[in-house]
């Protein structure tokens, strides 16, 4: 437990969402980038075994006191496990180097059982940094697993401007990528599920910036409904997160059925609340490129208070959080800032009606 705190993650999560006194409002920023420079190894050493990339985890919790630790299945791990090949930077997030699909026709090939963590050994490291997380802080602080969302995970198969040309000129094609990524993450998320823990769904490409409306609700939406039913079904509950200006789709997003949105900095956090606060709590969205990594300390703050002026009376609960992912370059001291103003206005703003 944060020395600056007066309850353990778990105590304070529990309580918040059960309507008891709480010492702040959790905090829950974007660790996965920004876990090696915390921790000291490169990100490369963080992905090379369970015990580093728990390790990256361990520090970050033990220097910030964040309220959720997160093991990052990573966005194209469905896309590794079915043949995509990705490179390995040493400070950065791999990237797809070689795609599995040249062509739609080649789903056939694709066996989805190759997800399973018996056939995909990164899969399995995954489980395993996760249960030495669990191991430590079983009492204390909560696990979550990222996953990619299934548009995501689909592009992580085949090149996504071939899949948005595909959306035109083979739809029912692409309705079968989406179905089988669909599976594949059900299968992934069942995994991890048994041993405990939540589930956010990242899904980068389903962007405003890239698809209409019509193409989220056609290509997107029923596909993340049907994975967060069969996660809900297993008693689990679902953040989600698309990176970008989101405002088109807040409402569609909610429709699919998850338990909290996570807003990226584009997004007008009071909007948000107008629109769909009624019904879903909100996690967000303090810029973390150009306040976090290049903001003062002073900036940092500002930018804080205003998430909590617009968001803290959520009749559905709000959760300060960084807008997207923390970039490995951003100054251990701005990081420590966002969390000493979030603990700071996290315990102003908890009593908000």
């Amino acid at each position: 437990m944060h020395k600056d705190d007066l309850m353990t993650p778990k105590e304070r999560i529990g309580n918040y969402f059960s309507g008891k006194e709480i010492d702040r409002i959790p905090i829950l920023p974007f660790l996965g980038t920004i876990g090696g420079s915390v921790s000291g190894i490169t990100l490369r050493e963080g992905r090379a075994s369970a015990q580093n990339q728990a390790f990256m985890q361990i520090k970050c919790y033990e220097r910030l006191g964040n309220d959720l630790m997160n093991i990052d299945y990573g966005l194209h791990g469905l896309g590794a496990a079915l043949g995509s090949k990705l490179n390995d930077p040493e400070d950065d997030i791999p990237a797809v180097s070689e795609y599995r699909l040249k062509d739609l026709s080649e789903l056939s090939q694709l066996d989805i059982s190759d997800c399973d963590s018996k056939k995909d050994l990164v899969l399995k490291q995954h489980l395993d940094a996760t249960q030495i997380l669990l191991e430590k802080y079983s009492d204390e602080c909560g696990v979550d697993i990222t996953v990619p969302g299934p548009f995501t995970a689909a592009a992580s198969l085949y090149p996504v401007e071939k899949l948005l040309r595909s959306i035109r000129k083979s739809p029912e094609d692409v309705h079968k990528l989406m179905k089988l990524c669909t599976q594949g993450l059900k299968q992934v998320c069942s995994e991890f599920i048994k041993l405990g823990i939540s589930i956010t769904l990242c899904d980068p490409v389903a962007s405003a910036s890239i698809l209409s409306v019509s193409n989220y609700n056609e290509y997107v939406k029923p596909y993340t409904a049907e994975l967060v039913d069969h996660i809900h079904s297993l008693n689990t509950e679902v953040g989600y997160h698309i990176c970008g200006n989101t405002t088109k789709i807040l409402k569609d997003m909610v429709s699919t059925g998850v338990d909290m949105l996570s807003l990226d900095s584009a997004v007008d956090m009071l909007y948000a609340k107008q629109t769909v606060g009624d019904g879903i709590c909100l996690v967000g969205n303090v810029d973390p490129v150009n306040v976090i990594m290049l903001g003062t300390a002073e900036e940092i703050d500002e930018a804080v208070k205003k998430c909590f002026i617009d968001a803290s009376d959520n009749k559905n609960g709000f959760i300060i959080a960084t807008g997207c992912d923390i970039p490995s370059k951003t100054p251990l001291t701005n990081l420590d800032a966002f969390m000493s103003s979030a603990r700071k206005y996290g315990k102003i703003y908890k009593n908000r009606s």
